[in-house]
């Protein structure tokens, strides 16, 4: 069982950390197509904030429901990502070509604009999960191991 933290200190900054550590990431995500970052780095950010959570407080509920989540989430996010890659592919395009994709009324530049945006959602997504599911693999096993 991964228990919480007995430091006063730990909840505090944990508390205020999480939702800043979440905003960045979210910030990351958005602008990262059009600086440096994207959805790697926003995934691992995101990935940072539901695990230090639960460093802090432990986890209340069962681990296997959490896992489970994680790999639905991960799921997602291929999906997005293979959806928005192969539905160009599928009207006639190439593969990951946002220009082409169909969404009615919008320039060539707009639909780039939100494929690309897409495509690195469904990489958050899945980096995140992956994350997390790992962060809990690794955790159970430790304790096993610690018994």
């Amino acid at each position: 069982m991964i228990r919480p933290h007995d430091s006063v200190i730990v909840h505090t900054l944990a508390r205020v950390f999480t939702p800043i550590i979440q905003l960045f990431a979210l910030y990351v995500l958005i602008h990262g197509h059009d600086s440096p970052g994207g959805g790697f780095q926003a995934g691992t950010l995101f990935a940072a904030s539901v695990i230090l959570p639960v460093i802090a407080f432990g986890i209340q509920g069962s681990l296997a429901v959490l896992e489970r989540r994680a790999i639905i989430l991960g799921a997602v996010g291929i999906l997005l990502y293979a959806g928005i890659g192969l539905l160009p592919l599928i009207l006639g395009g190439e593969f990951l070509n946002y220009g082409e994709l169909p969404i009615p009324g919008m320039e060539t530049s707009a639909r780039r604009h939100w494929g690309i945006l897409g495509i690195e959602t469904g990489v958050t997504l899945t980096v995140a999960a992956t994350a997390v599911s790992i962060y809990y693999s690794l955790r159970e096993r430790g304790e096993e191991e610690g018994k």
